[in-house]
C-alpha cells in the first residue's frame, strides 16, 4: 500500500513555527505530529529535581502514577485509557519505572488544565504524576496533551500536545513516552521504533521463515515476505527506515535492499558463501559485509550508490560477522584466524587488524553500540550460549544474558537495550522439538523480559527512530 499523507500541521515553540512530516510503517497511515510546548504550561523552574541517574548499576525503578488521559466524548476517553496503558508498559519495560496500581490513587478528580494535589500523590509514594487530555475536534482529528508533574518540587517537569488521527494513538503514546524517558533519564528514549525479525513456523525439518516487522513493544505485527522462499538476518539503516536480508536464489545466497515504507525491494548481488546479511554504514550510503571470493570468506564493502565493492580482508582464515562503529572510522568482526573464532577491529580501510576478546570461549556476531562504547557479542563456552558486551578495546568483558542457543544481539538506538533470540526446548508431535523467542535485555542485566511475537521468531534487528 502507498502511504497517503493525512495532514500536515505547524509546530508552534514560542514564536517559532516548522513543519513536521512524520512516516509510519508500510501499510500504516502517514501522521502528522504536533510537538508544541503547551502554552502556560511551562516548567515553573528550569533545575527540575526529578532524575533516574542511569549511569548507575541496577536502578531502583522510580513509582510514578499513569492515569487514564481524560476526554469529553466516549471514544475520547477510550483512547486516553488507551494511550496511559501504554505509555505505562513502555515505562514499566524499560526497568527504570514503576508504574502505580491505579486503584491506589486517592485524587480521582484529576482536572488536566488544574495543579494536581501533591499531597494526595506522595501518600502513595508516587515521585512523578503524568496528566493529559483527548480532544476530538469531531472531524477526524484527535489533540493529545500531556503533562509531567515532579510530585516533591510540586511543579511541571515538561509538557507537551500532539495533534493527529484517532487510528495513530498507539504513535503518540510511543512519542510520550519518549519525552518521558527522555526528560527523567537524560537520554533519548527508544519506543518509537519498530523491530524487524524473522518469523518462524514449521518443524525443524520443514521451517517457513518470513520477513516480519512490529513494534518495539510487540503491536501491529505484519509479514513483509509471503514465506514462499527463505529469509535471514535482517539489518536496519541507521538512518532510514531501509532494511537489507538475506534470502538464497537458485541455492546461492542473495542480498535484497527492502524500503519498508514503499515496500518496493531491489537486489544487491548474489553473494556465495555468504551467511550474514550486510550491516549498514553509518550515513546508510554503504554496506559491510563478508562472502567468499577466491575460495576464502573475507570482509567487503560495497557503496550502494555505485555498487562499487571493496576487499578489506585477505586472509585465509574465516572472516565474518563486520559491524561498523558508530563514526565510520572503525570496524568489528569475528575470525577464526587465531585458531578459534574471536573479535577483531580494524580500520575501516582494512588496516590495523587487532583482537579484542581475550574470554574463555567463542566469540561471534558482534555489534558496536550506536553510542560506540560497547560493543555486543554471543559467546559460546563449554556448550553454553551467552549474550555480552565488551568494550572496543577488550576490556569490561561481562554476560548480561545466557540461554541454549542465545544468539543474535541488535541494539537500541540509544544503546540501552539490547535485543536478541534464544531457542528453548518444546515438545511437538513427535515429542521433540524446539521454539525460538525474542528477548531484551539493558545494560544492567538485571532487567530480561521475553518479547511478544505472534510466533517463533529469531534474528530481531531494532529501527533507529523513526522520523
Amino acid at each position: 500500500m502507498t502511504a497517503q499523507n493525512v495532514g500536515e500541521y505547524a509546530m508552534e515553540n514560542g514564536q517559532e513555527k516548522q513543519r513536521l512530516n512524520i512516516f509510519w510503517a508500510r501499510g500504516i497511515l502517514v501522521l502528522g505530529v504536533v510537538l508544541a510546548f503547551l502554552s502556560g504550561l511551562a516548567p515553573h523552574s528550569a533545575h527540575a529535581l526529578l532524575r533516574i541517574d542511569i549511569t548507575q548499576g541496577n536502578v531502583d525503578p522510580m513509582p510514578i502514577a499513569v492515569p487514564d488521559f481524560s476526554g469529553v466524548s466516549e471514544s475520547d476517553k477510550q483512547i486516553g485509557a488507551d494511550v496511559a496503558r501504554v505509555i505505562g508498559a513502555n515505562l514499566e519495560r524499560s526497568g527504570l519505572f514503576q508504574p502505580l496500581d491505579p486503584r491506589s490513587f486517592i485524587q480521582k478528580d484529576l482536572d488536566f488544565t488544574s495543579t494536581p494535589r501533591f499531597g494526595d500523590w506522595r501518600l502513595i509514594q508516587s515521585q512523578a504524576l503524568i496528566t493529559g487530555q483527548i480532544v476530538g475536534d469531531g472531524q477526524g482529528r484527535l489533540r493529545v496533551e500531556f503533562r509531567l508533574w515532579d510530585i516533591f518540587a510540586e511543579q511541571q517537569v515538561v509538557g507537551f500536545a500532539f495533534e493527529t488521527t484517532p487510528e495513530n494513538w498507539r504513535r503518540v503514546a510511543h512519542l510520550v513516552s519518549d519525552a518521558i524517558y527522555e526528560r527523567l533519564t537524560g537520554e533519548k528514549g527508544y519506543f518509537d521504533t519498530r523491530v524487524v525479525f524473522i518469523a518462524e513456523s514449521g518443524g525443524k525439518g520443514n521451517r517457513i521463515k518470513r520477513l516480519a516487522i512490529m513494534d518495539q513493544d510487540g503491536a501491529n505485527p505484519s509479514f513483509l515476505t509471503d514465506g514462499s522462499y527463505l529469509v535471514l538476518t535482517p539489518r536496519f539503516s541507521p538512518t532510514t527506515q531501509k532494511i537489507t536480508y538475506m534470502s538464497y536464489f537458485s541455492g546461492l545466497p542473495r542480498v535484497y535492499l527492502f524500503d519498508i515504507e514503499s515496500g518496493q525491494q531491489e537486489v544487491l548481488g548474489d553473494f556465495p558463501g555468504m551467511t550474514f546479511a550486510p550491516r549498514f554504514s553509518p550515513d546508510g550510503n554503504g554496506v559491510v559485509m563478508s562472502f567468499e571470493r577466491d575460495g576464502n570468506s573475507d570482509i567487503f564493502t560495497m557503496n550502494l550508490r555505485t555498487r562499487e565493492v571493496k576487499r578489506l580482508t585477505q586472509d585465509s582464515n574465516i572472516d565474518t560477522s563486520p559491524s561498523y562503529s558508530p563514526d565510520g572510522s572503525q570496524i568489528v568482526f569475528n575470525s577464526d584466524r587465531g585458531g578459534s573464532s574471536q573479535l577483531y577491529v580494524m580500520n575501516a580501510d582494512g588496516s590495523n587488524i587487532r583482537r579484542i576478546s581475550r574470554g574463555k570461549g567463542r566469540y561471534s556476531t558482534p555489534v558496536w553500540s550506536p553510542r560506540g562504547d560497547l560493543i555486543a557479542f554471543t559467546k559460546q563456552y563449554q556448550g553454553r550460549f551467552f549474550i555480552g558486551v565488551m568494550r572496543p578495546d577488550g576490556s569490561g568483558d561481562r554476560v548480561l544474558s545466557e540461554g541454549y542457543h542465545a544468539e543474535g544481539p541488535s541494539w537500541s538506538p540509544n544503546g540501552r537495550v539490547l535485543i536478541f533470540f534464544k531457542e528453548t526446548p518444546s515438545i511437538d508431535e513427535t515429542g521433540r522439538g524446539y521454539s525460538t523467542k525474542l528477548w531484551s535485555v539493558d545494560l544492567t542485566g538485571y532487567n530480561e523480559r521475553r518479547m511478544s511475537t505472534p510466533g517463533d521468531a529469531s534474528d530481531p534487528a531494532w529501527s533507529p527512530l523513526i522520523q
